[in-house]
């Protein structure tokens, strides 16, 4: 598997701190997480074998598969390796087997490369780890078998697959994103506007979709999925008509949605360095709301495939900070996370409040100045605390830049009044809590 240096031009790095980028930049940041993924799968290979790890034979075969299938069909290995959850498990499944954590399954990737033989339709067959029963295949979905079942054999060919243990056979649909006996396949969303494709796949299943989120949620019903859909497609009219870099950027960056348990009230959203291209959020409750919950998540993505190119930070100093959007004390680097998913949301409304009118321009008009004195005191914050790199000093002051030039813009009185209640009535509660 072939990687290729990555490099972040200035004139690019410069758009980025900005708030923007566009397609290009984001392809850019997108093909170095690709690299990210290849070396990482590699690193488990020669970790496990380093390790002396029982399983380290069947990473190696795997491997030579991927490798195999990718001279071939190189689109279905990047499927696979593309997918946001193989990034999280091979990153910890590294970092498991360097601390001797017998947790450690390096086997796994038999599954990735189970997985883009069925996508390619190669004849081959391989024997893949079942966790509970379960197999998990990265991109396509999971095969359940007995409990007792820890390894499995999936036997592809140019008809299908088949995935078999104990003399249970599950096979794998035509479509696997369609449910068959034995076998739960990972839905699609789809949408166009202005001649534009969105397609995201709904991964409700791999355990490593999501690492570490305490409110992950789980299968999604049919019902559910058809509400998903119905409000991505007018989300997604939103952004093409109105957002059009916003939508670029999005299509180009998110790949995955995974969903989380809705609070009691409004949307609930996040996203991970380790599942770069996967959005997790709770039932959105109408398009407007994903639509900015879209925008706001794809900053995150932008500037964490950043990061893995371009230190911005300097190491935890233990100092915590105020953010007006959480309710929590901040380090530097969430500080910075924050302020940049928060100017992407300010330049959302700014363009928003243009289309609206009565009540719903109040109320864009009011998000507008809420976010923009938000990110802009933020910023003001991390370039005064002499925690950033030197390339983070020039990131953050284009952050600062940008949002200088919305500040000349004028706001409505009542929508002034109306984001600064809000912004005191948060400042107020954080300092209840916080001291």
């Amino acid at each position: 598997m072939n990687l290729r240096e990555h490099r972040i031009p200035v004139k690019v790095f410069s758009e980025l701190a900005r708030g923007g980028g566009g397609a290009p930049a984001v392809g850019r940041l997108s093909a170095a997480q690709y690299s990210k993924h290849v070396l990482l799968v590699r690193g488990v290979v020669e970790t496990a074998r380093t390790a002396g790890h029982a399983e380290a034979a069947a990473a190696r075969r795997a491997y030579d598969l991927l490798a195999t299938v990718q001279r071939r069909h190189p689109g279905a290995v990047d499927t696979v390796l593309r997918h946001s959850a193989v990034g999280a498990w091979a990153r910890r499944t590294i970092r498991m087997l360097r601390a001797g954590d017998t947790r450690a399954a390096p086997g796994q990737l038999a599954a990735l490369a189970a997985a883009a033989a069925i996508h390619s339709r190669t004849a081959c067959d391989v024997d893949v780890p079942a966790v509970d029963g379960v197999v998990t295949l990265p991109s396509l979905g999971q095969a359940i078998l007995s409990p007792t079942v820890s390894w499995a054999t999936v036997e592809c060919a140019a008809e299908g697959a088949e995935v078999t243990a104990d003399r249970t056979v599950v096979r794998v649909p035509g479509d696997p994103r369609l449910d068959a006996p034995g076998w739960r396949g990972l839905r699609s969303l789809s949408a166009e506007a202005g001649g534009m494709p969105l397609r995201l796949v709904v991964d409700d299943l791999d355990p490593y979709r999501m690492p570490e989120t305490a409110n992950l949620g789980g299968r999604l019903g049919g019902a559910e999925i058809e509400r998903w859909q119905s409000t991505l497609r007018t989300a997604w009219d939103m952004l093409v008509r109105h957002h059009r870099t916003v939508a670029e950027e999005v299509s180009t960056a998110i790949t995955v949605l995974t969903p989380l348990v809705a609070p009691p009230m409004g949307l609930a959203s996040s996203s991970s360095r380790e599942t770069f291209g996967c959005v997790a959020l709770s039932t959105p409750p109408d398009a407007s709301s994903l639509a900015v919950t879209l925008t706001h998540e794809t900053q995150h993505a932008k500037l964490s495939a950043l990061l893995d190119l371009v230190p911005l930070t300097l190491p935890d100093d233990g100092a915590r900070h105020y953010a007006p959007w959480r309710d929590d004390p901040r380090p530097v680097p969430g500080l910075l996370q924050g302020a940049y998913a928060f100017l992407g949301v300010t330049g959302f409304w700014r363009r928003q409040r243009a289309l609206e009118s009565g009540e719903a321009a109040l109320r864009a008009s009011a998000e507008f100045f809420r976010w923009r004195e938000a990110s802009r005191l933020v910023t003001g914050t991390l370039l005064g605390g002499g925690r950033l790199t030197p390339a983070g000093e020039s990131f953050t002051a284009g952050m600062a830049r940008r949002l200088d030039d919305w500040a000349r813009e004028s706001v409505p009185a009542r929508a002034r009044a109306l984001g600064r209640e809000r912004a005191d009535e948060h400042r107020a509660r954080w300092l209840e809590r916080n001291g």
